[in-house]
């Protein structure tokens, strides 16, 4: 049985974590993951809602296997262009724990929707170990350096709502709302200008990584993408007829 279940509702790829009982983390469930989301692109999939079947999100790694499955530098480069740089929205749905590598996890989405009561940590530094996937940093982007170093260090778990407030997570929910909440960002972004969205998502990424500069400096290659859509034409005319919101856009 596969580690990561896939379904398509609609435009939205639904990519379900599934290896009993907590989703521990191994090189197989990574490449489970990665195969997930290129399927979803590959069948015109303009969102993708990563989840969890099991009791939590992802406990992180397992620790069985993690001294002998170690990551090349260019191999962590490739899982963050896989999972990160997906040319299409994602949108994490936590419930539980996400833990160690399952909070990396989710940070590598675009965006995260939290049940409230949803726990969060690195507890790497417990174990003399440090975030192997980039957690740090990923932090660091969203609520900046002091924060980022006061979670990996203490290594304590955080609820929802503080992670809210910090700038890590996008929206808390009610843990019996969480799947009908992230299902609709889901929705929501399929339905939505993908051309456009792509080139937001590829700017705000140099920017986070490189500074305004690195995004300045692709910006003029984001806008003629999105120019050469059509979806900009349908926006356009659709303004033009019958006004702001009102235009259904194709993806294309």
């Amino acid at each position: 049985m596969s580690p990561v279940a896939y379904e398509k509702d609609g435009a939205v790829g639904i990519v379900t974590l599934a290896k009993p009982p907590h989703n521990l983390i191994d090189n197989a469930m990574l490449q489970a993951l990665a195969a997930a989301y290129e399927q979803a692109v590959g069948e015109g999939c303009r969102a993708i809602l990563l989840r969890s079947s099991m009791r939590h999100f992802c406990a992180g790694a397992d620790l069985n296997l993690l001294p002998v499955e170690r990551w090349s530098q260019s191999e962590l480069a490739r899982l963050w262009a896989l999972l990160e740089d997906v040319p299409v929205p994602t949108v994490a749905a936590v419930h539980g724990a996400a833990l160690g590598g399952g909070f990396e996890l989710a940070l590598m989405c675009d965006m995260i929707v939290a049940a409230d009561t949803a726990t969060f940590g690195m507890a790497e530094a417990s174990l003399g170990l440090l975030p192997l996937l980039g957690g740090v940093q990923r932090v660091v982007q969203r609520a900046g350096v002091a924060r980022a170093k006061e979670m990996a260090m203490f290594a304590r778990r955080h609820d929802a709502r503080s992670l809210e407030r910090w700038g890590v997570i996008n929206l808390v929910a009610a843990e019996a709302e969480l799947a009908a909440a992230s299902l609709s960002w889901a929705r929501q972004l399929a339905a939505g200008a993908t051309v456009a969205f792509r080139s937001i998502k590829t700017v705000a990424n140099l920017a986070a990584r490189g500074g305004i500069a690195a995004g300045d400096a692709r910006q003029e290659e984001a806008n003629t993408v999105m120019w050469n859509s059509r979806d900009q034409k349908r926006g356009l005319d659709a303004f033009a007829a019958t006004g702001p919101g009102s235009a259904v856009f194709e993806g294309n």
